[in-house]
């Protein structure tokens, strides 16, 4: 099914796996990244080309979603759009993150529908899905309930947006909501991987034992081209294969592929949660950054990390990459930056 596809936040962490596979399977692929200057955002994309012998079939542009007018122009002749791009962040400014995620699905998919391309792979989260009610596996008949936390926020409010824009436009969506992604090949650790080296290190003398569900980051890849390639594929679909899991799992896992590592061994009961915001509050003054807020702990404690893929297995065809895997990768990534 190669043609020609547009790929938004082509630089990121899913986006530049997602660029490399379709080149991989023979798409050409126009690549938007908001500075075309910055090598960190261009020199790993060129790479994936350069190694497949397919740089003629690989365009990259400068683009910001923030901006409506570029998109009609870059959409033109393409068969697909694969719209990524949103700024993932657990702490950051609300307002970038809330507006990147609204107005440039709009943006984006509105222009889209003008320039005729009808088949749109958008990225979304299980943060839209939501984490509760408990007990239950979560499905892609669930969705976010309300959460204080803008990435959260951004993630629900956009994809409902993108379902009401396809339905005004007649546009053939189909929607990926993957957990927290773990693997390798990043430019800049995003937030699903960047604790490693801390976990790694000892940083944390017990690990809170927050429920999270992980999938490696070369499947959702794949998820994504095969959801524009299923002709049957339509509607959500949640990608969470290790799920009802907490990060107490990871440091396990994590201690057994690097002996030699601080990882800790105890963890911090879920009812002591606020003790990890008080630390990292603490440590926070002094990095400048936080990954623990009330907002996320909160978010937590509501819930829990129970889902189901099996209509991703069905209909994608999807099988997954072990636990072990996602670890070791994220973990390898991390060893050769450090080298």
């Amino acid at each position: 099914m190669a043609g020609r596809v547009l790929v938004t936040g082509a630089n990121g962490f899913l986006a530049n796996h997602l660029v490399r596979d379709l080149l991989a399977e023979g798409y050409t692929v126009v690549a938007t990244v908001r500075d075309l200057s910055d090598p960190v955002r261009t020199e790993r994309l060129r790479g994936h080309a350069e190694a497949l012998g397919c740089s003629d079939r690989l365009e990259m542009y400068e683009a910001d979603v923030l901006d409506a007018d570029p998109w009609v122009n870059l959409l033109a002749g393409c068969d697909g759009l694969f719209h990524t791009a949103a700024v993932f962040s657990l702490s950051g400014e609300a307002e970038l993150i809330l507006n990147t995620a609204n107005l440039g699905t709009e943006h984006v998919l509105n222009a889209a529908a003008e320039a005729g391309v009808r088949r749109i792979v958008y990225t979304s989260s299980t943060a839209a899905v939501g984490s509760g009610p408990r007990g239950r596996p979560k499905d892609e008949e669930d969705w976010q309930s309300g959460s204080s936390m803008p990435y959260t926020a951004a993630k629900t409010e956009s994809e409902r947006r993108a379902w009401r824009i396809a339905e005004e436009h007649g546009l053939d969506l189909r929607v990926i909501n993957p957990t927290a992604i773990l693997g390798g090949g990043f430019s800049r650790p995003p937030p699903s991987v960047d604790w490693m080296p801390d976990l790694l290190s000892g940083a944390w003398p017990l690990i809170p034992a927050i429920p999270m569900a992980f999938v490696h980051v070369e499947d959702v890849a794949h998820a994504h081209r095969m959801a524009y390639e299923v002709e049957e594929a339509s509607g959500r679909f949640v990608l969470a294969p290790h799920s009802g899991m907490t990060m107490v799992d990871v440091a396990r896992t994590a201690r057994r592929l690097r002996p030699s590592s601080k990882a800790p061994r105890r963890s911090l009961p879920r009812r002591l949660l606020p003790l990890a915001v008080l630390f990292d509050w603490i440590k926070g003054m002094r990095t400048g950054e936080r990954v623990l807020t009330r907002a996320v702990v909160r978010g937590y404690m509501r819930g829990d990390s129970l889902y189901s893929s099996q209509k991703a297995e069905q209909v994608l065809g999807m099988t997954w990459r072990s636990l072990d895997d996602c670890v070791e990768d994220t973990i390898s990534a991390f060893e050769e930056r450090s080298a």
